[in-house]
């Protein structure tokens, strides 16, 4: 998600955003519509221009040509094929190179941390969200869990599956809740949204709702290609990955997460149930959370809580920080990046 605005006298004269995957970048948008303004203006850039060729042209040639005098760079690019490589040969070319200052950065650096996890972690960005009552239940004791949160909550749960390239539920969530996983708002036309299904021991029903239509679906399990349940889902035009699991059929996250990011998924909305949050936790691959409250309470000694697994001790538990709430609705949304657990670790030893 990159922006770019030329400046010149004090005016914006051109400016531009990078549409789609493949299509201009921001800078060459901008530098289009200033035209022959662009020279000896100033270029401020979200994050730093290119020096090499991939889907297109290095932008980096493109404002040497248009006579730039200044860029002014919010953050810098993680991928390693650029790192700095931009700008070095900005100043090469001589041309002056302003960094942002930290606020800014801090700012674009959020704005892209999918694309940020993804070219530094070869995995997608991964967005961990729930429903619950106030006392942390996320379905009553009974298993009911329609509707916990209001109608302007639910729409803004939808608006999730927009900005992520793929949903992931576990099959618990598919046995109780039939979902279809799909995006229904029509914000974002571009690009294949995947759906996920973790099924270790393949166990849910093959007259589920989403396999009605199997375009873009993913079943995980840990059963073998050649098992029969297996052939009969795809022959039916569904894709099944046969991943290793343990012996009670739960799945390595982490080696989704690589398989995942080769097929060129940049960010995962997890949406639960709570075995599989927890399975993400405890990986210790969970990169944010949104918690949409209702204020209500549910109790119940049997009421599930939202992560499952085994859980963590005090001092092992993973830690949010950069916490914000925002109403929505009657309804409250929590957000926050997971710390990682290395900054953990020092702030237990300090």
């Amino acid at each position: 998600m990159v922006g770019a605005v030329v400046v010149r006298g004090g005016r914006v004269v051109g400016e531009g955003w990078h549409r789609r995957a493949g299509g201009p970048h921001a800078e060459v948008e901008a530098l289009h519509r200033a035209g022959e303004r662009a020279k000896g203006a100033d270029l401020y850039v979200t994050l730093e221009p290119c020096n090499h060729f991939g889907r297109t042209p290095p932008c980096v040639d493109a404002i040497v040509r248009a006579g730039v005098a200044r860029v002014v760079v919010a953050a810098r690019d993680p991928n390693p094929t650029v790192a700095g490589g931009g700008m070095g040969a900005l100043v090469r070319a001589g041309i002056r190179v302003v960094r942002a200052d930290a606020a800014r950065a801090r700012r674009a650096e959020k704005q892209n941390e999918k694309f940020r996890t993804w070219a530094r972690e070869g995995r997608p960005f991964v967005l961990a969200k729930w429903a619950a009552s106030f006392d942390g239940r996320i379905a009553a004791a009974g298993g009911a869990s329609r509707w916990i949160t209001g109608d302007a909550s639910r729409r803004r749960a939808l608006r999730l599956r927009e900005e992520h390239d793929a949903v992931l539920v576990g099959a618990g969530t598919v046995l109780t809740d039939d979902p279809l996983l799909t995006r229904r708002l029509g914000l974002n036309r571009g690009g294949k949204h995947w759906r996920i299904v973790l099924d270790g021991r393949l166990r849910i029903s093959e007259r589920s709702k989403l396999l009605a239509d199997p375009a873009g679906v993913i079943v995980v399990t840990s059963r073998p290609e050649r098992s029969a349940r297996v052939r009969r889902l795809v022959a039916r035009g569904v894709e099944v990955w046969s991943l290793p699991g343990d012996g009670a059929g739960r799945i390595s996250v982490r080696a989704l997460l690589r398989r995942l990011a080769r097929r060129g998924v940049t960010s995962l909305l997890v949406e639960g149930g709570a075995e599989t949050h927890g399975a993400f936790f405890s990986a210790g691959i969970v990169d944010r959370v949104a918690v949409f409250l209702a204020p209500r309470l549910l109790g119940g000694r049997s009421a599930p809580a939202a992560v499952g697994g085994a859980g963590f001790s005090l001092g092992a538990g993973p830690r949010l920080v950069d916490v914000s709430i925002e109403r929505v609705g009657e309804d409250l949304l929590l957000t926050a990046r997971v710390a990682a657990r290395s900054a953990r670790r020092t702030r237990r030893r300090g």
